[in-house]
């Protein structure tokens, strides 16, 4: 089980002691604040593995595709469609995570579990794309292991080793339901500024 510290809206004083603890994987939210803060540490700790987890605009799949190594938020055919295009262009394959919209929320990111199986297999076949997982974010009032279990499943049905779910408060139930990575930032870090 991989833990993903999730370092967005902390500035580098409050990653540094993480990474000189040993911490190697890190995610962030937005990708020009990952710009402005991760290439100076990626250079100081070149074993550092940096996780895009919030919504990606096609617009920023460019830097996305320079700056991180796994994107764990693609939900649409038209990212895909732009991932794939500057993947060839850059000659880099950062791993990709499909995101799922457990509960279907209309105000969250994420694909409908229904159309899961299908938009990883246009994913994978029509654009190439490296789709290693599936990561969830569970609705707040909602028991998560329900999602959890939901988010395995497809997983296991589509092959997928990496499945990125479970947050400060759900790590633990996440990790029981089958998690490689879990994505814990406020009890790191503390709570965001």
């Amino acid at each position: 089980m991989t833990l993903v510290a999730i370092s967005k809206t902390h500035d580098t004083s409050m990653i540094l002691p993480a990474l000189d603890a040993g911490q190697q994987v890190f995610g962030e939210n937005r990708v020009q604040e990952a710009a402005a803060k991760w290439p100076p540490l990626k250079a100081r700790y070149p074993d550092v593995e940096l996780h895009l987890v919030g919504p990606l605009q096609t617009n920023k799949a460019r830097d996305a595709v320079q700056l991180f190594d796994v994107i764990e938020t693609v939900d649409r055919p038209k990212l895909a469609l732009v991932l794939a295009r500057e993947m060839a262009k850059l000659d880099r394959r950062p791993k990709c995570y499909v995101q799922v919209n457990t509960g279907k929320e209309a105000q969250k990111a994420g694909l409908h579990p229904a159309d899961a199986d299908a938009f990883i297999t246009v994913c994978r076949d029509t654009h190439g794309l490296p789709i290693a997982g599936l990561m969830c974010i569970p609705p707040a009032d909602e028991e998560p292991s329900l999602h959890f279990a939901l988010l395995k499943k497809i997983a296991d049905r589509n092959d997928l080793g990496e499945i990125s779910m479970g947050m400060s408060g759900d790590f633990e139930i996440a990790v029981q339901f089958g998690a490689s990575h879990v994505r814990v930032g406020t009890a790191i870090f503390g709570a965001r500024g």
